[in-house]
C-alpha cells in the first residue's frame, strides 16, 4: 500500500501465506478454530488480536484457509459481530483523544495537523466500507457523534 502523504510504496509489513491451502502441519480443525475464535472474542479480543493469537500461540497460519470465513464472518454467524469495524472504531478513538488534548493545548500545531490526517483516512475508510455494505450508506463521521460513540 502507498504511504499516505509521502507517495511512496513501503515494502514492509506483514504478508498474507501465498498459498490458500491449509498446511499438513496444522492440527486445529475448523471447529476448534470456530469455538476459539467466539471464545477469545467473549473475552473482549478484538478480530485482529483473536488471528494474531491464533497464529503465533496455536499455530494456525490463516483462520480463512482453515474455515474457508473470515473471523468476522464466524463472528457474524454466532450474533457477535461488532457494530462497527475494529480499525475504524481504533482510527476514532484516536481522533476523540487529539481533539480532547487540543481542547487543553491549543496551539499544538502538529497534533492539529496530524488530526486532519487521521479524520482524513477515517473518511476514506467509511467511504469504502459504505461501499462493500458493512456500514450503512448514510453513515458519515461527525466528531460530536464519534466522542459519544467511543464512550
Amino acid at each position: 500500500m502507498a504511504r499516505m502523504h509521502s507517495r511512496k510504496k513501503g515494502k514492509s509489513g506483514s504478508k498474507k501465506p501465498a498459498v490458500k491451502v491449509v498446511p499438513e502441519w496444522v492440527e486445529m480443525s475448523a471447529q476448534d478454530a470456530e469455538a476459539l475464535v467466539v471464545k477469545m472474542h467473549k473475552e473482549g479480543m478484538q478480530a485482529a488480536l483473536i488471528g494474531q493469537r491464533l497464529r503465533d500461540q496455536y499455530g494456525v497460519p490463516s483462520v480463512e484457509s482453515l474455515t474457508g470465513k473470515s473471523i468476522r464472518e464466524i463472528l457474524g454467524a454466532q450474533g457477535l459481530a461488532p457494530a462497527y469495524p475494529d480499525d475504524l472504531l481504533n482510527l476514532i478513538k484516536k481522533a476523540v483523544n487529539m481533539r480532547k488534548h487540543l481542547k487543553t493545548h491549543k496551539g499544538d500545531c502538529s497534533n492539529t495537523t496530524k488530526l486532519i490526517h487521521v479524520e482524513s483516512k477515517i473518511k476514506r475508510l467509511a467511504k469504502y466500507y459504505r461501499n462493500s455494505g458493512v456500514l450503512p450508506k448514510s453513515w458519515k463521521y461527525e466528531p460530536e457523534q464519534a466522542a459519544l460513540l467511543v464512550r
